[in-house]
């Protein structure tokens, strides 16, 4: 024989449940911290922005070789940037080259600019770099 719940005892239960009913986990949506730039803007290091469903987010300058705006250059250079790229339930961090596309999870993303451009005669600080990236 079942016991009664008093309606004393019911009311903190029903209160838990309702509180609970309030709370949704969206298994699709990236975890990260902050919010994400809108797609298409120019983020400096450590600043999310959003590709597509993904957020990616520039985390630092590995390389930064490109001929300086104002030389003439035998090669162009390149640049390289770490990059924390965030989807549903999985995190990948890649090294990714401005112009080049790089694939995960089913899904392909590039680097596609960077700002400023070098110049001959100075480096770039960290913090005055932005880049884009876009899904493809």
């Amino acid at each position: 024989m079942a016991a009664a719940i008093s309606p004393f005892a019911a009311a903190p239960l029903a209160l838990v449940a309702l509180a609970l009913g309030g709370c949704v986990l969206v298994p699709d949506a990236p975890n990260v911290e902050g919010t994400p730039a809108p797609e298409g803007h120019g983020v400096p290091i450590d600043r999310p922005v959003r590709v597509g469903d993904l957020v990616v987010t520039p985390r630092a300058v590995v390389e930064d070789s490109r001929c300086p705006e104002t030389a003439r250059c035998v090669w162009p250079g390149r640049l390289i940037v770490r990059t924390r790229i965030d989807g549903a339930g999985w995190r990948d961090t890649a090294d990714l080259t401005l112009g080049q596309t790089y694939g995960t999870h089913g899904r392909v993303i590039a680097l596609v600019s960077a700002t400023p451009g070098r110049q001959a005669e100075s480096e770039i600080e960290t913090r005055a770099y932005r880049f884009v990236y876009a899904a493809r």
